[in-house]
Order: structure tokens, then sequence, then C-alpha cells
């Protein structure tokens, strides 16, 4: 399914998701590149929502350039499979690599702000990141490693904690709808 078809089939599970979807599909009509960084307005990520088989508890990284507890995921430098991408950082970013995927497709979609900010020793402009969320589960006795050029901790927490946790406002009301989707569909 290309990405196109991956956006257009997702069924939207709320308002932010259904105004988001129309703002990825037009972006999508607009630009070419969205698949890559060369798209310095906006460009597509997948992220993942980790859980543990119980549905307790979320595993998630402290994330080194938002100084906060976040989901794991990253930027799809042209795959234009999502999940392909959120499974890679996933891996990357946890050092787990077997995942069962919980979610048929995309398990949320969002239009993410992105600050300006330092990386690698480059400066990088404020942008969007197009975002397709999937719901992965993972063993919590399997070891997690820190990848330590994008993150200085990886832990599960608790899954009602997860949004009280992060120090990014603009995440709260993400993982709260995630945690909710969980809750009705699992």
């Amino acid at each position: 399914m290309n990405l196109r078809e991956q956006i257009e089939n997702y069924k939207p599970y709320n308002n932010q998701e259904e105004n988001d979807q129309k703002m990825m599909l037009e972006y999508i009509n607009t630009f070419d590149d969205v698949l890559t960084r060369e798209n310095k307005m906006c460009h597509f990520s997948a992220s993942n929502w980790i859980v543990n088989k119980e549905r307790t508890k979320v595993l998630m990284i402290y994330h080194n350039i938002y100084k906060s507890w976040a989901w794991t995921g990253g930027h799809c430098d042209g795959d234009s499979n999502l999940l392909n991408v959120a499974i890679r950082e996933a891996k990357e970013e946890t050092g787990l690599q077997n995942f069962k995927v919980l979610s048929n497709g995309i398990f949320g979609i969002q239009i993410l702000t992105v600050d300006s900010h330092i990386k690698r020793g480059s400066f990088v402009c404020s942008h969007l990141h197009l975002d397709g969320c999937f719901l992965l589960e993972a063993d919590e006795k399997d070891e997690l490693r820190i990848k330590e050029d994008e993150n200085s901790n990886v832990k599960w927490i608790d899954i009602d904690k997860a949004v009280e946790i992060t120090n990014e406002e603009r995440m709260k009301p993400i993982y709260k709808k995630l945690n909710e989707k969980l809750y009705k569909e699992f």
C-alpha cells in the first residue's frame, strides 16, 4: 500500500485526526518530497506506542533533543512503508528486536510541530512531522539499551503515567488519545 493509500484508508478517531488526515493528503498532493527531510516545511515520520502484553505499561525513551520522556519514532527518509519505519526506529531506539504489531495498519495520525534545534552540530529549522503511529507489543523482560546520540534512557512506564511524565505539552493529548484507543480496542 502506498503512502496516499495508507493515509486515505485510515479511519480517524477524533476531530484532530480528521483535520490532520485532510492536511496530510493535501501535503501529499502538493509536494513530491514529503518522505524526505529535503522538504524543510513538512515530512513524514512514523512513531510507536509500545505496550507490554498486559497493556499496563508503555515503553518510552528519554529524548535528548526534547529533554522529555517520549514515544519512539523517526523520519521516513524515503521509505513509504510507515510500519517499516516505525519498527526500524523502535529497534534502534530501544535495543529490542522483537515486536508484535497489534494495530491493523496505522493506529493514530497527527501533525506535530518540531521547534528549531541543533542536531549533530547543524541547525534544523522549525517544521512539521506528518506522523503515523503504530501500536506494538514487546516483552518487558527483554533487555533494553539506549541509543546515545538520540536518547539517554529507555524504560517501561505505567501506562497511566505516560501522559504526565512527558514534558512536552503538545504530546499530552496525543498520548492520552493513544491510551483511550488502546482501552477501547484492546
